[in-house]
């Protein structure tokens, strides 16, 4: 028994005596895993060959191999700048730049419109205009995107950004806005330039602007079209009844003779009440009185105006006089030596 009893003591200590070089050993491993993480980043911030991924969680900046590194909160950003290599004006690095400042997390590359993939956003995204920049979904998770999400268009998993409401200057525009049978318009379809105005009655630059179309009109006469699209600002209190009173003034032929009324006595009726002033200035030009009265007083023209508005929205012209000169775009009062020169180079292609 005294034997049994030897033998057992003793495989008990070969047990525990196993147990305990098992533990060194495992500590052995973990403090070399330890102490090589730790030499690890000390050669790699020596050799400048970069930083582990313990180190770099527990800094907000760095310098390495020249630069400069910084941490951000937000996700990295995909963005598809869609654009035209032969547009020198459509040229998006220093609107990246910009978007860099703002956004520091964007990656950006450049598809032409007129590649396979090109052709393909045109077709899904509704673009008008280049360059176009296309976000990818994780914009939604920046604090940017959270402070301007009325900047953005939202097409599935991608958002387009609303160019023209952001401020950014348009390169070219792709898509033009549409002359229908019953738009106000002077001159032929098949005219080769068409200068296409949304414009404000009571609008002191469209005041000034109407010169030189006046003088535009006299000038070229059938070698353009011109279209006239009512844009009447929210602030200017009866620019909404004299858009009402041009449509009913162009329903009888004299939209010109009208307009050239409407904006003589702007500051007049501007300082008016309803639509009596407007009804005069009917009477003045040699309007059809009860007509033009049945169609202001009914507000025939109202769906065509707020038709007008929500185009000038899609192509973000929210200021007037916004205008169209074929694929060329110019806001406020043009004078007429300037848009001579445009038409001159449109008529000239």
């Amino acid at each position: 028994m005294a034997e049994e009893k030897k033998v057992e003591d003793t495989s008990a200590k070969e047990d525990k005596d196993k147990k305990i070089k098992n533990l060194i050993a495992l500590a052995i491993l973990l403090g070399g895993l330890f102490v090589g993480s730790i030499f690890v980043d000390l050669v790699q911030l020596i050799k400048g060959g970069g930083y582990s991924q313990r180190a770099l969680s527990q800094i907000d900046v760095f310098g390495s191999a020249g630069k400069t590194w910084v941490a951000y909160p937000d996700p990295i950003v995909s963005v598809q700048v869609l654009t035209d290599e032969d547009c020198d004006s459509c040229n998006p690095e220093e609107t990246l730049v910009l978007l860099r400042r703002i956004l520091p997390t964007i990656s950006a590359v450049k598809v032409d419109q007129n590649s396979e993939e090109g052709t393909a956003m045109l077709a899904d995204l509704n673009i008008k205009a280049l360059p176009a920049y296309i976000f990818s979904k994780e914009i939604e998770e920046t604090e940017f995107y959270l402070q301007a999400q009325q900047l953005f268009e939202q097409f599935g998993d991608k958002y387009s950004l609303k160019t023209a409401e952001a401020g950014i200057q348009v390169g070219k525009y792709i898509d033009l806005p549409q002359v229908g049978e019953n738009d106000i318009k002077i001159g032929p379809d098949d005219a080769k330039v068409k200068v296409i105005e949304f414009s404000d009655f009571q609008c002191p630059f469209c005041k000034r602007f109407h010169a030189s179309i006046s003088k535009t009109l006299e000038t070229y006469g059938d070698k353009i079209q011109y279209v006239y699209k009512n844009l009447p600002l929210g602030f200017h209190l009866q620019a909404e009844n004299a858009a009402l009173a041009s449509e009913c003034a162009n329903e009888q032929g004299k939209f010109l003779a009208y307009a050239d009324k409407l904006f003589e006595k702007q500051d007049d009726w501007g300082k008016s009440e309803g639509t009596q002033k407007f009804k005069t200035l009917a009477l003045q030009t040699g309007l059809n009185a009860s007509q033009f009265n049945q169609c202001l007083d009914s507000g025939k023209y109202q769906e065509k105006i707020n038709s007008d508005k929500e185009e000038a929205a899609s192509f973000g012209v929210s200021g007037t006089p916004g205008t169209f000169i074929n694929d060329q775009f110019k806001g406020g009062a043009v004078d007429f030596e300037s848009l001579k020169t445009i038409i001159d180079e449109e008529l000239e292609k």
